[in-house]
């Protein structure tokens, strides 16, 4: 395994949170799936997802359809030493992040972006990294026990950081209890990591409707 094939978000109605990524978010359905669940959860699950786009005005553009299908602000868009990005809450409470690095536009606005980025809020960073290096990820970057992220050719990067300081960073008090309501399929599953996060064989897609 060097990669995450997709993430799963379990939801209460799955046809509104499909609906929500796909048209909204304008993320492909192969990267995001969703699937029935009841379980409970209250407060942070401990994760976020980020859509990382070339230029502001994208971000703009998918924060706005995003609110307009029912996402909340959490933190509205604004420029910042690394660049630009706001944060927000999905209807079924998945947060998204949506980002770029770019300072200005460089060409026609778009709800299209690069990369997509599933951050693991954990309590021990050096310890998630040396659990993920034995089921075969390889290391892109890593900043002590602060955050590391993983390399690999993937459609989902995955990404290691402090809990409390991903809630910090995403404008959610790091507090919650219960389920993640996520799952990770890549190669090498099933199996759960020292957070609790649960990984499963990659299946194929099944359509929701």
């Amino acid at each position: 395994m060097n990669s995450i094939d997709s993430v799963t978000l379990e939801v209460a109605d799955t046809t509104a949170a499909a609906r929500f990524c796909s048209t909204a978010l304008g993320v492909d359905p192969s990267q995001v799936r969703v699937r029935a669940s009841e379980a409970p959860t209250t407060g942070f699950r401990g994760f976020t997802l980020s859509l990382v786009v070339s230029q502001p005005g994208n971000v703009d553009a998918i924060i706005g359809a995003a609110l307009d299908a029912g996402a909340t602000a959490v933190k509205p868009a604004s420029k910042s030493l690394w660049g630009y990005g706001g944060v927000v809450r999905a209807p079924d409470g998945t947060i998204w992040k949506i980002a770029t690095s770019g300072k200005k536009d460089t060409g026609p606005v778009t709800r299209e972006y690069d990369e997509l980025v599933l951050l693991l809020g954990v309590e021990d960073v050096k310890a998630g990294k040396r659990f993920y290096v034995g089921q075969g990820l390889t290391v892109g970057r890593s900043f002590g026990g602060k955050y590391v992220e993983f390399a690999g050719p993937g459609p989902v990067k995955l990404a290691l950081y402090k809990r409390a300081a991903l809630a910090k960073d995403a404008g959610v008090p790091a507090d919650g209890t219960g389920s993640h309501r996520l799952v990770l399929a890549g190669a090498a599953g099933p199996f759960s990591d020292p957070d609790g996060f649960v990984w499963e064989a990659t299946a194929p897609l099944t359509t929701t409707v």
